[in-house]
């Protein structure tokens, strides 16, 4: 069994994709791990070169067009069958997005806060762009030390692990299937529940959106993204 389950979702952006999807492959962890690719209705030029990407890398590739009908976007979807693998798994579930890129270390060090924080929830690494500046989601961050910050405020779904307590305390089948964006309320529901949820302010990843609300279209292009007061 693995104690990591990664997932990043897909929708074209293709040399983005690429540049995450290769820097969570070249991390240095030292525990088992599986990562799974979701592609969510990309072109079928992102297709073939996922695929081809898959077999060269050795990561699960799912293609949302072979089990459902449903128009993209699917996160949706992707967080229940997440869940699920992870449960299976008896593992924590990590969320990369498309435009996100982790250092070597990254992952394994999202790993290990988990057993020495308390009841940990939610685990999210902090977001700069290419210079270090810290940006969206959380430009509030600007303001505290590098270090650990235990925080109310809703977590993005850009480089964040979701341990496996609280993901066996909440079923994804309960999220509203009306709504599109679901990393705020998960948030909330996290501490609802008693964990506590944290943002490493020392661990930063790379984020190549810039500004601190993306514009509307771009919530097709990267998926699982925070939008500031909507669930």
């Amino acid at each position: 069994m693995s104690k990591l389950h990664i997932i990043t979702p897909v929708k074209d952006s293709l040399d983005m994709t690429l540049q995450t999807i290769n820097s969570i492959m070249d991390s240095e962890i030292s525990i088992d791990f599986n990562y799974t690719v979701y592609n969510d209705f990309s072109s079928e030029t992102t297709a073939e070169i996922l695929e081809k990407k898959s077999k060269e890398s050795g990561f699960t590739l799912v293609n949302l067009k072979d089990i459902t009908m449903h128009p993209s976007p699917n996160y949706l979807f992707i967080l229940r069958d997440a869940q699920q693998r992870a449960i299976f798994e008896n593992a924590h579930l990590v969320i990369i997005e498309p435009d996100v890129i982790v250092e070597k270390n990254t992952i394994q060090q999202m790993y290990n806060y988990v057993s020495s924080l308390e009841k940990a929830g939610m685990i999210a690494a902090l977001t700069t762009d290419m210079n270090g500046k810290i940006n969206f989601p959380y430009l509030y961050a600007k303001k505290f030390s590098k270090g650990v910050l235990k925080t109310r405020k809703g977590l993005g779904f850009c480089c964040t692990l979701l341990t496996e307590s609280f993901l066996a305390s909440y079923n994804f089948d309960m999220l509203n299937p009306e709504k599109d964006w679901y990393d705020v309320f998960i948030s909330h529901k996290s501490i609802e529940l008693g964990f506590n949820n944290y943002l490493l302010t020392s661990l930063p990843v790379i984020h190549k959106h810039q500004g601190n609300r993306p514009p509307k279209h771009l919530k097709y292009i990267y998926p699982l993204r925070i939008l500031l007061g909507k669930s």
